[in-house]
């Protein structure tokens, strides 16, 4: 009963229209204009913004022409080692001597470059395509050094030209002197196998290395020259290392990939 006569009381007394209507606390006004700002500047960002990704792959410092198996024509006994590792010699140079049934056969390099490796020792039998040695494609100590950085097939058609790249070199303290600087200057866009990463580097073992994860795309990087430093190379420290850089030492790549637009991935 005493709810009836308050609904009456209501019904009756007339509407407040003078009274003002509060529609929002002032709190709630900021909290609404945060909201607007912050969306707005996710929509300006979502069109014109960009996102920056990059994939990271084992590498490998090499110069550019890569290296070679030499292999021996000849089957027979092993009479002489002529060359020394870490020679450099011209094309036709002699490497070994070996005794053969028709007589002594020398073996000889294909092209000039550094003996990086001799596999064959004084006394030692061998085959006819047995591997000998491992001869770097570089016939000057100044030639320049490369990176080649084994990225996953997958990711090669997202590198751009000259994309920038840091390398972590595996013989050079990062803590202490940073990372080497470069760009890409080419991307082999044919899958490499284990044979022919092994053919270009003189190392089956590393043809196997770079090809566990599945067959990669060869990334070839030049590297950022610098007067000021010990390797002639720009570090992401002042000065880098204070020793130069060898051949066939391994590193890892961090390539820069082509920039995204936001929008592309925000939307299904």
């Amino acid at each position: 009963m005493q709810f009836r006569q308050q609904a009456l009381a209501k019904l009756q007394s007339p509407e407040e229209l003078d009274l003002p209507v509060r529609l929002a606390r002032p709190q709630g006004w900021l909290a609404l204009g945060v909201t607007v700002v912050v969306m707005a500047a996710a929509s300006v960002w979502a069109v014109t913004g960009s996102v920056t990704s990059t994939v990271s792959a084992p590498a490998i410092l090499t110069h550019g022409q890569g290296s070679y198996l030499l292999q021996s024509p000849v089957a027979g006994q092993v009479t002489a080692v002529l060359a020394r590792q870490g020679e450099r010699l011209p094309a036709n140079a002699p490497v070994l001597k070996v005794r053969t049934s028709q007589g002594d056969s020398v073996v000889r390099t294909v092209a000039a470059g550094r003996v990086t490796a001799l596999a064959a020792t004084i006394g030692q039998i061998i085959q006819t395509g047995t591997n000998v040695a491992a001869v770097e494609k570089a016939a000057h100590a100044s030639d320049p050094l490369y990176a080649t950085v084994y990225v996953p097939a997958e990711n090669a058609a997202a590198i751009p030209a000259h994309a920038s790249v840091d390398l972590t070199v595996s013989s050079v303290p990062t803590q202490r002197y940073g990372v080497l600087h470069g760009h890409v200057k080419s991307v082999d866009r044919t899958a490499q196998s284990a044979q022919s990463i092994a053919a270009f580097l003189g190392d089956s073992q590393l043809g196997e290395q770079f090809t566990k994860k599945g067959r990669p795309v060869a990334v070839l990087v030049a590297l950022d020259t610098s007067s000021g430093t010990k390797s002639g190379y720009q570090w992401s420290s002042a000065d880098g290392p204070p020793y130069k850089l060898d051949s066939m030492t391994l590193a890892s790549g961090s390539i820069r990939l082509a920039d995204q637009r936001p929008v592309d991935w925000l939307l299904p």
